[in-house]
Formats: C-alpha cells, sequence, structure tokens
C-alpha cells in the first residue's frame, strides 16, 4: 500500500467519524427538545384561575333572633349563600346602633375588603352616606333611606300592604271594636304601615277605631310588652306592632287576644293569639342587586330606589289562623292577586285625613311620591302623630 492510498483512508476515516458525530449531536438535540411540547400543551390545557369571591357584609340593627326585622334579613342573605355558593362570601355584625358608632362598623367592613355593603335600617343613612365616597370602589345598599350616592342606591320593601292584609283580618276578628298598633318610630314609613291597617280593617267592619303606643326603638321586648298591655287595658282585642321584636303576640297570647307575626312568621311565639303574619322576603332583592354586581351590571345614583311588594314576592300574609273565617281568608286572597296584578290599589279614594280633610279624591290613587310623604293619620286613627322620636 503506498502513502498515498494510506493518507486517503485516514482521510476518510475521519469524514466518517465527523459525519457520525454530528448525526449524533442532532439526535441529542431532537431528544431535548421532546419533552417541550407536552409542557407547552399542559400549560395551554390547565384551567385559568378562579375569580375571587364578592365579599358581602350585612350591618344589622337587632339581633339576628329577634323573629322579626333582623331576622327576615338574615334569611335573605342565607338565601344569597344559598344562590350563588363559592361566588360569594357573606359576613354581618348585629345589634349595631343608629348611631355615629353606626360609620365605624361600615368602614371596618371596607377594611375587611367586602365590596357590597348592606345597611338594614333606616338611622344607617346619613353614617353610609359618609363612608360610600371614601370608598368607591364599594356598592352600597341601604334599606328604608331616601338618599342616594354614585356608589350607594335604596331599596324598600312595601309593608304597608302586609299592614292592609292584616287590617282586613283584625276588622273581621275584634269585638270591641278597638284595634292596637305599637309603634316604633314616627316615620313615615311607620305611619303608612298604621294607617292601612286602618284602611284594611275599616274595609270589613267601618267601626273599628285603632290606637297606637309608641316606644320609639326598633327593637325593646320590655317597652313593646308594656305598650301592648297598655293597649289591651285600653280596651284593644286585637294587636298589630311595627316593631322588631315577638313580644306584642306574646303578651296578647297571654291576655288571651289576637294579634299578628310582624316581618316574619311568628306563629310559635302565639299560636293561639296569631291570627297571621305579615312577613318580608328580602331573598328576591338581595339576589337580583348580587347577580347585578356579579355580572357587572350594578348601579347606583341619584334616584336609584327600589320599592318591592307582593308583586315581586317580597311581601305576604303568612299562616293565617284556621279560627279566621273562610270569606275572610278568601279576601285576603282576592288582595294578594289584586296587588300582584295591578287590579287592586290599597291607597285609593276617597280617603279622608284625621282632621276630616280629603287627602285622596274618588278614586284618585296614591303614587309613591304621595306614599313616602305619608306623615298624619287617617281618621279611624285616635292620638296624634308625635313630632319626633
Amino acid at each position: 500500500m503506498t502513502l498515498k492510498t494510506k493518507r486517503d483512508l485516514l482521510k476518510l476515516a475521519g469524514w466518517t467519524s465527523l459525519a457520525a458525530t454530528a448525526a449524533l449531536v442532532g439526535c441529542g438535540k431532537k431528544e431535548e427538545a421532546a419533552p417541550a411540547a407536552p409542557a407547552a400543551s399542559a400549560a395551554a390545557s390547565a384551567p385559568a384561575p378562579k375569580p375571587e369571591p364578592l365579599k358581602i357584609a350585612f350591618a344589622y340593627v337587632g339581633p339576628v333572633g329577634d323573629g322579626g326585622w333582623t331576622f327576615a334579613h338574615d334569611n335573605g342573605r342565607k338565601a344569597l349563600e344559598k344562590e350563588f355558593g363559592d361566588k360569594i362570601v357573606t359576613s354581618f355584625v348585629e345589634k349595631v346602633p343608629e348611631a355615629a358608632d353606626a360609620e365605624r362598623v361600615f368602614r371596618d367592613m371596607v377594611a375587611q375588603g367586602n365590596k357590597m355593603i348592606f345597611g338594614t335600617t333606616f338611622g344607617y343613612m346619613e353614617p353610609m352616606l359618609k363612608v360610600a365616597p371614601d370608598a368607591k370602589d364599594v356598592k352600597f345598599e341601604h334599606a328604608t333611606g331616601y338618599k342616594q350616592a354614585d356608589n350607594m342606591r335604596t331599596y324598600d320593601s312595601r309593608t304597608y300592604e302586609g299592614a292592609y292584609m292584616a287590617g282586613v283580618i283584625a276588622g273581621a276578628m275584634t269585638k270591641s271594636n278597638t284595634l292596637g298598633v305599637v309603634g316604633s318610630i314616627p316615620i313615615p314609613e311607620v305611619i303608612r304601615n298604621i294607617n292601612s291597617f286602618t284602611l284594611g280593617a275599616q274595609s270589613t267592619n267601618p267601626k273599628i277605631k285603632v290606637k297606637v303606643v309608641w316606644v320609639n326603638e326598633w327593637f325593646n321586648p320590655p317597652k313593646e310588652t308594656e305598650a301592648a298591655q297598655s293597649l289591651i287595658n285600653g280596651g284593644a282585642d286585637v294587636l298589630m306592632q311595627n316593631t322588631d321584636s315577638s313580644a306584642v303576640l306574646q303578651t296578647a297570647e297571654k291576655n288571651g287576644k289576637y294579634a299578628f307575626g310582624w316581618d316574619s312568621d311568628m306563629t310559635a311565639y302565639g299560636p293561639k293569639a296569631h291570627l297571621g303574619s305579615a312577613v318580608i322576603n328580602w331573598g328576591p332583592y338581595y339576589i337580583s342587586a348580587v347577580r347585578e354586581a356579579l355580572e357587572g351590571k350594578w348601579s347606583a345614583g341619584p334616584g336609584k330606589h327600589a320599592w318591592w311588594g307582593v308583586k315581586e314576592g317580597a311581601i305576604d300574609m303568612v299562616s293565617v289562623n284556621e279560627v279566621v273565617p273562610a270569606e275572610v281568608r278568601a279576601k285576603v286572597d282576592s288582595i294578594k292577586a289584586g296587588l300582584k296584578d295591578g287590579s287592586f290599589s290599597i291607597w285609593k279614594g276617597p280617603i279622608v285625613g284625621q282632621d276630616g280633610k280629603e287627602v285622596l279624591k274618588k278614586d284618585e290613587v296614591a303614587d309613591d311620591k304621595f306614599l313616602s310623604g305619608v306623615n298624619f293619620y287617617i281618621k279611624g286613627v285616635e292620638g296624634k302623630v308625635p313630632s319626633g322620636k
């Protein structure tokens, strides 16, 4: 073999070795890149992170176990949890006074990250108005108020519809023709309820008169008991209240008289005395408001006010006692149907004030502006409307 031939063979071997090395390196690159494809695929198919739940807080004026107003609001809060599950987180603070302390509670709720806050009594209006401008990313809802802000709106229930139905029953059941009402605070809402109760009673018994004792508090069972006893001592044999506890019904039970549950079904507190309960169901409004918030459709501002009643499923007369005559129960059912479809109006003239002057002419129907400003007694109610607390 010549020297040249050896050199050619060595050169060929070198090229062969280089080619093999390149092939191996190429294979190595392919093997390293292979795992990357599944990783990218896994990232693409990973579920998007769940949005944080909407934090919602409620401020209550009474204890959740009051059996009335606050109990009804808390039932509405529970309806929210059932409806929206883990999309929301709710909390509440009970027995918040209608005073400066309410402002502190609202600010604390904001500090805890709540983005929707419900204030559930009239006296929270001014404190909430102070807090709202400082927490513009929070949605504020105020019950029974009339002032709004850019991020605060108001809502209410037509409790006067329940009061009217209670009156229809009371007028039919009284033997003394004297009915009694334990009033809380003399604001239009409560005065309107007293008058509506009287109108309902007059529809079944034109002879009735209505006495009122004011306690100037929403929840004070001892005072409510004392007021109820005073009305019974004064001849009233059927009682209604616009206060938050079951004390009036319990007092009627002890005295062998009749009474109504208010805001919630109070049958259990006085089964013999209980003629029926004028209840509020806050669930429909709360569910509607929170759904709007979750869907980005919630809005507030001047004039943004909701006032729901029988028509919207917010007011009802429930657990009517079987001692109430069948024809009276049928009348109540007819009134419910009329309120629901708009064919029946409670405040329809002629209606005369306590002073004898006509406040609504014949066939005239009161609008919401009129109803919101009721600060007088109609004919049939005794005494004078207090000037304030």
